[in-house]
């Protein structure tokens, strides 16, 4: 295998394999050419180990790696560094096979394509960013991460290849690659359609789809020919095997119409689709399956910690501590939390389900209940008295004994509001008032 390079250094007294990534990059160019020159790996690096000399072949870019057994040559600069590589190239070509000279200058060659991608400007080449198709490409920097071109579906090695990332939906491919890209951005679809498929695998048909790839529109089949056809769980539809990398993901509608999490293959759009829609709240579950609530207790109680911090808001948005201290920045990764009580992200179902955003919500519902009803002596000031009974403590409408009425929104303590048989004092106290009003503007006149 030409990806696997396999570099032998002798460490005390015995021969280990060292894999070296950086050198793997380089020297892949460099096997493969002189396998089209007729030079194979095998000849290269022979299965057997041969014991070799006490000198250690050192991995580090020491200067007698750029000496030349028979005669020298200095590489000092680009141009003597290309001659090297060249000259080096020619000797390994002639040398014996499966000698230890061999290989020694095997090692040197990628070292001295390490040299000259150090010595070389890589920015000289290409842009820093290119847009297309919607996408934001930007130069990678980084040479050491094996990464994988989704376009060509070949490895992408950094420390020999100009290679680029969409900003927007991380699509990453070579700079080779860049004009036969056919995809568009998925942050726009994101941006202009923020909305997921609600039903599960609905597939129509590797027939209605002509036996081609959804996406690419390449010829594909079940039995593999020419190309293995490859189910999105997702969309329901079928994708070659450039298209569709086996990811895995989990399903919106099987969360929302099973509660199930297990993740399911889907092809490579999918998969950025859904990442990107992970956090937003687009999901409206009582509307999409109030039954939900009915067999999921840990929904029923998110839902009232939430009921209960919307209830808390005008507390901390009227409170210069509250604002000051910046109580609901707590949430800034929910902001939907203190907007509303009923939209969810796909990424809170799924910590509703592991119990993480359980205890997290209930350790931030504390503090909040603390500020206010302990901490903080205007907010204590804002609290109500029961009207119906006018005894106990000072009660505050997310306290879970007291209910609120939906009219003037005083509180009162649960047992008294449902026992009493009247009307709400303070909604008669306001249409008393109301009436009274009327009647004087009607003398006035």
């Amino acid at each position: 295998n030409v990806g696997q390079i396999l570099l032998m250094h002798k460490e005390q007294g015995h021969w280990s394999v060292v894999t070296k990534e950086k050198e793997v990059g380089n020297a892949v160019a460099e096997v493969e050419e002189m396998k089209r020159m007729g030079v194979s790996s095998t000849s290269v690096f022979p299965g057997t180990r041969t014991h070799s000399s006490d000198r250690t072949m050192d991995l580090g870019l020491a200067e007698d790696h750029f000496s030349r057994p028979v005669g020298s040559f200095v590489a000092s600069d680009i141009e003597q560094l290309k001659l090297a590589i060249e000259e080096c190239k020619k000797l390994i070509l002639e040398l014996p096979e499966h000698s230890e000279r061999q290989k020694d200058n095997v090692v040197k060659l990628i070292h001295l394509r390490l040299k000259l991608q150090e010595l070389k400007d890589p920015e000289e080449d290409e842009p820093n960013l290119r847009v297309l198709l919607e996408h934001r490409f930007s130069k990678e920097k980084s040479k050491s991460v094996k990464q994988t071109c989704d376009k060509c579906s070949t490895i992408i090695w950094g420390l020999i290849q100009t290679w680029y990332t969409c900003t927007g939906c991380y699509y990453r491919c070579h700079s080779k690659c860049m004009n036969l890209i056919t995809k568009p951005c998925v942050r726009s679809k994101v941006s202009h359609q923020s909305e997921y498929e609600l039903s599960i695998c609905p597939e129509i048909g590797l027939d209605r789809q002509d036996y081609r790839c959804a996406e690419c529109r390449a010829q594909i089949s079940l039995r593999g020919v020419p190309s293995e056809a490859r189910q999105c769980d997702y969309t329901g539809q079928y994708y070659c095997s450039t298209c569709h990398w086996n990811d895995t993901a989990v399903i919106p509608a099987r969360v929302i119409h099973n509660w199930e999490f297990e993740s399911r293959k889907v092809c490579r759009s999918s998969m950025r689709y859904l990442a990107l829609m992970m956090s937003r709240p687009v999901l409206r579950l009582k509307e999409i399956n109030p039954l939900l609530f009915n067999f999921v207790e840990e929904l029923v109680e998110i839902r009232k910690l939430r009921q209960d911090i919307l209830l808390m808001k005008p507390y901390f948005i009227t409170c210069k501590e509250a604002m000051e201290a910046r109580l609901l920045l707590q949430l800034q990764d929910r902001q939907h939390f203190v907007e509303n009580d009923d939209m969810y992200s796909l990424q809170d179902l799924i910590d509703i389900s592991t119990g993480r955003l359980s205890c997290s919500l209930t350790e931030i519902h504390t503090t909040f209940a603390k500020h206010i009803k302990l901490d903080c002596e205007r907010c204590q000031a804002k609290g109500f008295v029961c009207e119906l009974c006018k005894e106990g403590d000072i009660l505050f409408p997310f306290d879970s004994h007291t209910s609120v009425c939906h009219d003037c929104s005083a509180v009162f303590h649960r047992d008294c509001y449902f026992d009493n048989s009247t009307t709400c004092p303070r909604c008669a106290r306001m249409t008393e008032r109301k009436q009274d009003e009327e009647e004087l503007d009607v003398k006035e006149s």
